[in-house]
């Protein structure tokens, strides 16, 4: 079987993702990568066929989409020749982690295709939503992928075609102990804005990843470290709890680890209130923005946060099985037989 696999290339969670289940998709056949967007900082250690500047997602100072930005980074004329020139209808299953190229290429060359990742979770109603819904959000949660089948990955499976989080293996196999620091992540904010929203917490050590700083700076009871995925991933396996937005990967690496977690939206980004929703619904401490933490909340979590504890280890497994069962092929009423090349 020929997979064509479609990553966005905004942020790091669709790559880190797809380099996750890469392995598992490669038992199934062969796997041609095509990336999509130019606002990642994380090496694609991935079989990258195709490359794109795609449609990214970008982001205004205080955290919140860029519209303009995102609506004229890309001459059309430009952008609708690279789509009608993707060879979607050379492979016989097409996986779209969110990609508008792909999408649009699939609809023009009516080939079937399946939508795969936390975006996907959002065509669904019964996926937590904040009290205020925001149209635009939801417009872009909805509308911006479309495709033959939509499986979402979240934090609790919501609906039938909605599973559990893709953990890395690093984490899935991980012995968590519970030392004093806190692990700290929300690049949203600046140091200065930690420094003073922290270090009036003098009885706690945290541990800063910072997309500031270049070297290793102590502060007081702060740590400031340079953001660097091994080093968080240890950081975040010996915590006592954590500190991050309300994105989905770094979340849902916490509750696999059992860690107390203080989520935090970015203002202005939708999807992650939808998040933070979702994760209050769990019993999870929320904040309502970034723009509106104060000192006050993080003692008050220090105090009364609880852990939680969720499993994730099949998730890849049950997913990758009940997607493989529904997609089809380019002929609508052949479908895909659900057997890998070597069993997993």
């Amino acid at each position: 079987m020929k997979i064509f696999y479609a990553v966005q290339a905004t942020g790091n969670g669709h790559i880190s993702r797809a380099m996750t289940l890469m392995p598992h998709l490669q038992k199934w056949g062969t796997v041609d990568v095509f990336l999509s967007g130019n606002n990642s900082h994380l090496a694609a250690q991935l079989p990258v066929r195709f490359r794109s500047r795609g449609i990214s997602l970008y982001y205004n100072n205080t955290g919140g989409l860029n519209y303009s930005k995102i609506a004229f980074q890309r001459n059309p004329l430009a952008l609708m020749k690279e789509i009608k020139e993707l060879p979607v209808g050379q492979y016989d299953l097409v996986i779209n982690d969110f990609d508008f190229l792909t999408s649009v290429a699939c609809r023009l060359q009516r080939v079937p295709s399946v939508h795969f990742g936390h975006q996907a979770s959002f065509r669904y109603t019964e996926t937590p939503r904040p009290a205020q819904r925001q149209w635009h959000g939801e417009l872009l949660l909805k509308d911006y992928v479309q495709a033959t089948h939509h499986i979402g990955l979240h934090f609790k499976k919501y609906h039938p075609s909605i599973f559990g989080a893709i953990i890395k293996e690093e984490i899935l196999q991980a012995a968590p102990s519970e030392q004093s620091h806190i692990t700290v992540y929300l690049p949203a904010l600046s140091d200065q804005t930690l420094l003073r929203l922290l270090s009036p917490v003098t009885d706690q050590f945290f541990e800063i990843f910072s997309k500031e700083t270049r070297s290793l700076t102590r502060k007081g009871n702060l740590l400031f470290r340079p953001i660097e995925q091994q080093a968080f991933n240890r950081s975040l396996i010996h915590c006592s709890g954590i500190i991050c937005g309300a994105g989905f990967e770094t979340p849902a690496e916490a509750l696999q680890l059992g860690k107390k977690i203080l989520a935090i939206p970015i203002k202005g980004q939708y999807e992650q209130y939808c998040n933070a929703a979702a994760l209050d619904q769990l019993g999870v401490m929320t904040i309502s923005s970034t723009e509106s933490v104060q000192t006050q909340h993080i003692r008050r979590w220090l105090d009364q946060g609880k852990t939680l504890h969720l499993d994730y280890s099949q998730s890849i497994q049950e997913a990758l099985e009940y997607l493989f069962s529904v997609a089809t092929t380019r002929q609508p009423s052949a479908p895909i037989i659900g057997q890998p090349v070597c069993a997993p």
